[in-house]
């Protein structure tokens, strides 16, 4: 069997439109920005304010579409996993079971040391594409294990 690559798919979409928002907002708040600082007219709001309140804005929508980053790519020897934060190489010999409980968010293999191994990119609320993805790498953890 070939490789597979699966990424969420309903989490990008929220997040690139939440991070695009959070964009536009912190900029239309720097536009904003300017006149006197506060009620004694100690200061004035100056070019590098707005600035700072843009550059706030794009690392604020950064942090948002690091929710796209979750990808799970997997072979007849090896699966990895790559989260949110953090990632896993792992060869089939240490999995158990790739499982995807009824109330769980997202798929999850469990290794032969009892240890659970969270998939992100594999969600539950994608439905069919998740189910899709599990069934794929339940049909190469089964083939590795026949092997």
């Amino acid at each position: 069997m070939a490789t597979v690559t699966y990424r969420p798919k309903k989490i990008r979409l929220v997040a690139g439109l939440a991070a695009a928002g959070v964009l536009v907002l912190f900029t239309a708040i720097s536009f904003g920005l300017h006149g006197s600082k506060g009620f004694d007219n100690s200061g004035q709001f100056e070019r590098g304010d707005q600035t700072a309140m843009i550059g706030l804005g794009v690392l604020i929508a950064l942090g948002i579409l690091a929710f796209c980053r979750p990808r799970v790519v997997a072979d007849a020897e090896h699966i990895k996993i790559r989260n949110v934060v953090g990632g896993y190489d792992l060869p089939w010999s240490v999995v158990r079971a790739v499982r995807f409980d009824r109330n769980s968010p997202w798929a999850q293999l469990e290794l032969h040391d009892d240890e659970q191994v969270s998939i992100h990119a594999l969600q539950a609320a994608d439905k069919d594409y998740a189910v899709e993805g599990v069934r794929a790498l339940r049909a190469l953890h089964s083939a590795s294990v026949d092997a």
